[in-house]
C-alpha cells in the first residue's frame, strides 16, 4: 500500500459529515432515546434562597393519575458520595458538591428538593405542581459585595487560580509611570442558553447503569456517578452521540444526572429527566458576575511599566469554582511589573461553571478596555500601543512561544477592516444621525493538549471505522477527525465512519478548553499510522481489499495513545487574534448596532476552513451578546434570576448579526502537536466584548465600564 497523499483532505472546506443526520432528524440527542418502559420525571425546586424544609406534603401528588413515585430527602436512598483522590479538572477543587435528597437543607433558590416520576411528562409535571412545601428560612447572602471577597483556597490556588500572582514590583512600576489609568469594570452574570436543554435518561440492569446524557465528557460522568453511588466504574456506561450546544455547561455532571439514576432505581424503570428552560438558570452553572480593577502604567514612549489587575467573582457557598480571569494580565503584553489579586464573593446561589473562554474572556474584557483608555491618555493609536508592548515570549513563565503570529493578525485584520480610515478623535465620525465608532482588541487563549486514545479498524471493502470517547457539541469534531483519518489512511471522507460519545470507547479528554482536535486528532493520526503499518507488512500487492483477502483477513485494527511531551516544559502555547469592530449609535435614541466585525486569528494549521469560520462567527456573536445583551437580572430579595427565559434574557438573533469577516493568518504549530493545529473555539469569543466597548467610546466619547451596554446607557450621547 502506498503512503497516503499528504493533505489531500486536511485544509479543505468539507461539509459536515453529520449534517444529513441533523437536518433529517435522525441524529439522536440525550432526551430522544426511548428504552422500553420509559418513565418521565419532573424536578421540584426550592423557592427560598436559604433555610430548611420544615414540611413536605406529597399526598396529593402521589394519588394523581400515572404517578409512580415521589422522591425527596424523606425516602431517597442514602448515597455514599465517596471521596475522590483527585477531582476532574472541570470540578471545583474545594468545597462539597450538591448532594441530592440527602438532607433537608436548602442552599439556594432553585435547588432540587423533590422529583415526581410518572408514566408521562404531563402527568409528572401536573403532580409536581401539587406538592406542598413549608420552609424555615434563614437570613441569606444574596448581594454581591466585593468587600466580602476572600482569596481562593489552597486547593484552588494549586489548581492554577491563585489569590495573588505576578512578577517584578507592580506598585513601583506604577509609581514610575509617566501616564497611568485606574479604572473599574463590571461584567454581568451570563447563562449558556444552548438550544438543547440538559437531559438524562437512566436505566438500571441489575447493578449496571446506562445513562443517556447531554455531556461534553462521557467518561467523566462515569467517574462522577461511580463516586456518588459507590459502584464500580465498569458497571456504568454513558452514551452521548450528539450534543445540541453546551458552551461549557455540560462539562460537569450536574445533580439532575444523579436524580435520574435515583428515580430509575426506585421505580425499576428507565427514567428521563429533562430540565426546563427556567430550570437551566439554577440547575446548571453560569459565567459569574465579576468586578475588576485595572491599573496600567506606561513610559512616555508607550511601553508598559506596570499592569495591576484585581478581580472579584461570585461563587456558591457550598463549593468553590474559580477561573483563570487574571491570566491575560500576565501573558498578553510585555511588562516587567505585573501584580494580580483574585477574590471570591460567596453568595447563596448555585455554582458557576465554565462558559466559552472561561476566565480568559472575562479578564481580557477589562484588560483590553483599559489598554484602550491608556491609548487615549497617551494619544497613540490602539494598535500601535499593542505592537509597542508585544510579548515576544511568555513573560509569566519565561518560555518562548511554540508559535506566534499575533503581529500578522493585527496587520491583516486592520487592513481588511480599513482601520487606517479611522479618525482618532471620539465623536468625529458620523453617517446621517448615527455616530460611528471603530474599536479593536487583542484575543489570546492558551493552547493545550491532553492524552487521548483512538482505535482504527480498516475493512476489506476499503472503509474504516475510527473510535474514541470524544464529544461533539457542534464545533465539527465528527468532520475534522474524519478528515484527519481520511488523510492518514489515503481514503475518501465517505469511506470513514467516526464513532464517539460512548464511555466504553477509547479514552478521550474533556471536550472543552479548545483541546479536542489537537488531542484526539493526534491519537487518531497515530492509530491510522499503526494500522497502515500493519497493512504494509502483509504479503501481496494491490488494493486494501486484495491484500486483506490474500492474507485471509477481513479487517485490520490498531490502537494508539498520544500525549503531550517534554515540549510543554520548553515552550508556551497560545492561540492569538485581533478583533476590529464598527458600531453605529443613534445620538438621540441611544440605539446601538454593531455594523461589522473583522477577526484575524493565529490558530495553527486549519483542518477545515469552513467549520473553522463557523466556529469564529459563533464566537463573535457570543461576544456581541456579552457586550450588548446578556445579563441575568438578579433579585437579592429572592436570591433568584428573574429573567430565566428566552423572552427576557436577551441573546443575539439573526437581526442582530453584523457583517462578519473571518480570516486565518498563515501558521503551523508542530511543536504543540504533530498536526500543527491549535485550539480554536475559545479564541473566537475572546476580545470581542472589549472591541465593541472601545468602539462605543470612540463613537460617543463616553466610556461605558460595564457590560452589557444597553441603549439606556447611551441616551443623550
Amino acid at each position: 500500500m502506498n503512503a497516503p497523499a499528504l493533505s489531500a483532505v486536511i485544509g479543505q472546506p468539507v461539509s459536515r459529515v453529520d449534517g444529513p443526520a441533523k437536518v433529517t432528524g435522525t441524529a439522536r440527542y440525550a432526551a430522544e432515546f426511548v428504552p422500553d418502559g420509559l418513565a418521565y420525571a419532573s424536578v421540584v425546586s426550592a423557592t427560598i434562597p436559604r433555610g430548611r424544609i420544615r414540611a413536605l406534603d406529597t399526598s396529593a401528588a402521589e394519588g394523581m393519575p400515572g404517578v409512580l413515585a415521589v422522591v425527596s430527602h424523606r425516602n431517597a436512598p442514602k448515597l455514599p458520595y465517596l471521596e475522590r483522590d483527585q477531582r476532574p479538572p472541570v470540578d471545583p477543587k474545594s468545597g462539597d458538591q450538591l448532594r441530592m435528597f440527602q438532607d433537608d437543607k436548602v442552599l439556594f433558590n432553585g435547588q432540587p428538593v423533590a422529583v415526581v416520576i410518572a408514566d408521562s411528562q404531563q402527568e409528572a409535571d401536573a403532580a409536581a405542581r401539587c406538592i406542598g412545601i413549608a420552609y424555615d428560612e434563614t437570613e441569606p447572602t444574596t448581594t454581591f459585595d466585593p468587600g466580602r471577597g476572600r482569596p481562593p483556597s489552597e486547593e484552588t490556588a494549586k489548581g492554577g487560580r491563585p489569590g495573588a500572582a505576578g512578577r517584578g514590583d507592580g506598585a513601583a512600576g506604577l509609581a514610575e509611570a509617566a501616564t497611568t489609568v485606574d479604572v473599574t469594570y463590571v461584567q454581568a452574570r451570563e447563562h449558556h442558553n444552548a438550544i438543547e436543554p440538559h437531559a438524562t435518561i437512566a436505566q438500571w440492569d441489575g447493578d449496571s447503569l446506562t445513562l443517556y446524557d447531554k455531556s461534553q465528557w462521557v467518561q467523566n460522568v462515569v467517574v462522577e456517578i461511580a463516586h456518588v453511588f459507590g459502584i464500580e466504574a465498569g458497571k456504568i456506561r454513558v452514551i452521548s452521540p450528539f450534543v445540541g450546544g453546551a458552551f461549557g455547561s455540560a462539562l460537569r455532571t450536574w445533580p439532575h444526572v444523579t436524580i435520574a439514576a435515583i428515580a430509575a432505581k426506585m421505580t425499576g424503570r428507565p427514567v428521563r429527566v429533562e430540565l426546563s428552560r427556567r430550570q437551566l438558570y439554577h440547575s446548571v452553572g453560569f459565567r459569574p458576575h465579576t468586578l475588576q480593577r485595572v491599573r496600567l502604567g506606561a513610559a512616555p514612549d508607550g511601553r508598559l511599566t506596570a499592569i495591576l489587575q484585581d478581580a472579584a467573582a461570585q461563587v456558591a457557598t457550598y463549593e468553590e469554582y474559580a477561573e483563570t480571569t487574571l491570566q491575560p494580565a500576565e501573558t498578553t503584553y510585555s511588562c516587567p511589573n505585573v501584580a494580580t489579586a483574585y477574590r471570591l464573593v460567596e453568595m447563596d446561589t448555585n455554582s458557576p461553571c465554565p462558559m466559552r473562554g472561561p476566565g480568559i474572556v472575562t479578564g481580557l474584557y477589562a484588560l483590553e478596555a483599559a489598554m484602550d483608555e491608556l491609548a487615549v491618555a497617551l494619544n497613540v493609536d490602539p494598535v500601535a500601543l499593542r505592537l509597542k508592548n508585544h510579548a515576544d515570549i511568555n513573560e509569566k513563565t519565561g518560555l518562548p512561544w511554540s508559535s506566534k503570529a499575533l503581529k500578522a493578525c493585527y496587520e491583516t485584520a486592520a487592513e481588511r477592516f480599513g482601520w487606517a480610515d479611522r479618525i482618532a478623535a471620539p465623536r468625529s465620525m458620523r453617517i446621517g444621525t448615527d455616530l460611528v465608532g471603530y474599536g479593536m482588541a487583542t484575543a489570546i487563549y492558551h493552547a493545550d493538549r491532553a492524552p487521548a486514545e483512538a482505535e482504527v479498524i480498516l475493512f476489506a471493502n476499503g472503509t474504516a471505522v475510527v473510535r474514541t470517547a470524544a464529544s461533539d457539541m457542534g464545533p465539527g469534531t465528527y468532520t475534522s477527525i474524519t478528515q484527519i483519518a481520511a488523510d492518514e489512511l489515503g481514503l475518501p471522507v465517505e469511506a470513514i465512519r467516526f464513532e464517539l460519545g460512548d464511555s466504553t470507547l477509547p479514552m478521550a479528554p474533556v471536550h472543552g478548553g479548545s483541546i479536542t482536535l489537537v488531542s484526539v486528532g493526534s491519537a487518531v493520526a497515530e492509530a491510522c499510522a499503526a494500522v497502515r503499518q500493519k497493512l504494509e507488512a502483509l504479503t501481496g500487492e494491490g488494493s486494501i481489499a486484495e491484500r486483506l483477502r490474500a492474507n485471509g483477513l477481513d479487517r485490520l485494527a490498531a490502537s494508539a495513545k498520544a500525549s503531550p511531551g517534554e515540549e510543554t516544559k520548553r515552550y508556551a502555547s497560545s492561540a492569538f487574534g485581533a478583533v476590529f469592530v464598527e458600531v453605529r449609535v443613534d445620538e438621540g435614541l441611544g440605539t446601538l448596532r454593531v455594523k461589522r466585525m473583522t477577526g484575524a486569528y493565529d490558530v495553527g494549521r486549519v483542518i477545515n476552513p469552513k467549520i473553522a469560520r463557523s466556529q469564529c462567527i459563533g464566537g463573535m456573536m457570543g461576544g456581541l451578546g456579552m457586550a450588548l445583551m446578556e445579563a441575568a437580572e438578579w433579585d437579592p430579595r429572592f436570591g433568584k434570576v428573574m429573567n430565566a427565559n428566552l423572552a427576557e434574557y436577551l441573546v443575539p438573533v439573526c437581526a442582530d448579526t453584523p457583517a462578519l469577516d473571518v480570516t486565518f493568518v498563515p501558521s503551523e504549530d508542530t511543536v504543540l502537536n504533530p498536526l500543527g493545529a491549535k485550539g480554536l473555539a475559545e479564541i473566537a469569543i475572546c476580545g470581542v466584548a472589549p472591541a465593541i466597548a472601545n468602539a462605543v467610546f470612540h463613537a460617543t466619547g463616553r466610556r461605558q465600564r460595564h457590560i452589557p451596554i444597553r441603549p439606556e446607557d447611551l441616551i443623550g450621547t
